[in-house]
């Protein structure tokens, strides 16, 4: 049996909980939180810890903190030579502090406190400085996931580049879309048929493949039409942006 503690007692940290507890093979020694009752009906409190001086051996200790924490959290670990990992997509391996064996434990997904979610599915990406840590890894995500990855630091900070333009930004442009709906009086659902169409579109096609609307065709007077509508200064501007954009990727084919 793999022994796991976890440092942190956010969405990522409590997620990991629920996906570990699902696994015989693997036992969750302790978890550090500050305020023991965010994670009190996750755990039995003897198992939530709230100093660092009580940490118990463990085979792993994933470091699941703000990404600007995992520096100072890591430097206040009592001990040496143990595997240390952290959860961000953006902090470099290097920031764990040098005393401890360093790695990274990065579940690839958008996690939300009250949101479930089905981690046999999430892509977890994994670094190790070397190989008998990143078996560790390896064994502990392939417990809990079926997609796991070996991910150097670089393309680590590039997937969550991506990651920020997939879902972060399409999800910004979700919301102007509610926006334009509510203050034309159409109710937002008639386009949810169209958002899951467009996103179970790419499982099969390339996204640059399943493009369509007025930019893709290149129909001027649509898009002339459309930013004519547009009176919000923002929309208009992200709009236009983006059309250039689709234009300008059409004129590279």
């Amino acid at each position: 049996m793999t022994k796991v503690s976890i440092i942190g007692s956010g969405n990522v940290a409590q997620h990991l909980i629920q996906a570990f507890q699902l696994d015989n093979s693997i036992e969750i020694v302790q978890v550090f939180a500050r305020t023991k009752k965010n994670l009190a009906h996750l755990l039995h409190t003897d198992r939530i810890i709230s100093d660092y001086s009580q940490l118990q051996a463990a085979d792993v200790y994933i470091i699941a903190v703000s990404d600007d924490a995992i520096a100072e959290v890591s430097s206040a670990l009592p001990f040496n030579n143990q595997l240390v990992v952290h959860t961000s997509g953006t902090v470099a391996l290097t920031s764990i502090a040098i005393t401890n064996r360093r790695g990274v434990f990065y579940p690839l997904q958008t996690f939300s406190k009250d949101k479930a979610v089905n981690f046999k599915t999430i892509p977890i990406c994994l670094e190790a400085e070397n190989e008998k840590d990143f078996e560790t890894l390896s064994s502990i995500a392939s417990t809990i996931s079926d997609a796991v990855y070996k991910i150097n630091s670089e393309q680590r900070k590039a997937l969550h580049i991506a990651a920020v333009f997939v879902n972060n930004f399409v999800n910004h442009l979700y919301q102007m879309g509610n926006e334009i709906c509510e203050n034309n009086q159409v109710p937002f659902e008639i386009l949810k048929p169209l958002i899951q169409e467009t996103a179970h579109k790419i499982i099969t096609l390339s996204p640059k493949d399943a493009q369509t609307g007025p930019a893709k065709r290149n129909d001027l007077k649509t898009i002339e039409a459309h930013q004519q509508f547009l009176t919000d200064e923002n929309q208009a501007n992200v709009y236009k942006i983006l059309t250039q954009s689709i234009l300008n990727n059409g004129k590279k084919l």
